[in-house]
């Protein structure tokens, strides 16, 4: 009898850490949607909800980095998606916190410098997400 078994692999992606993965792109989107929002409007609230929603972006973001850390250590033959999922996560949280200082200023001191930096965190979340549930997959066979 031939028994098929699934191989995984060394960066085995575990639920809990794609789970925090996939919930910094909504987080980061929503950033910019209010950050959009306010730009548009010049309504203070939007600028207050995209501050909040940028603290939780940054605690999943947090996360999802402590899971690729781990990743990185288990890696084997293939360290490069790896070294590149962590190195997009960690661009992706130094760039959430400049732009969480940057939402700390003053109302008016905030734009364009904020939408700018959570245009560019979005796209940075995407990809990183993106190589994290593409690349290091959960198992399987190849």
């Amino acid at each position: 009898m031939i028994s098929a078994v699934a191989r995984h692999s060394g960066t085995a992606l575990y639920p809990l850490h794609a789970f925090v993965l996939a919930g910094i792109v909504p987080l980061f989107i929503g950033v910019l949607l209010n950050d959009y929002a306010y730009w548009s409007s010049y309504e203070l609230q939007w600028k207050n909800f995209a501050s909040w929603m940028l603290i939780g972006a940054l605690v999943f973001n947090g996360l999802a980095l402590l899971g690729s850390i781990v990743s990185l250590v288990r890696a084997d033959k293939r360290m490069g998606a790896s070294v590149v999922y962590f190195l997009l996560l960690l661009a992706t949280f130094v760039l959430g916190v400049i732009n969480s200082f940057i939402h700390a200023k003053d109302a008016w001191a905030s734009m364009p410098t904020g939408l700018i930096l959570s245009v560019i965190t979005v796209i940075l979340a995407c990809s990183a997400t993106w190589i994290g549930l593409a690349s290091l997959r959960s198992g399987g066979a190849k």
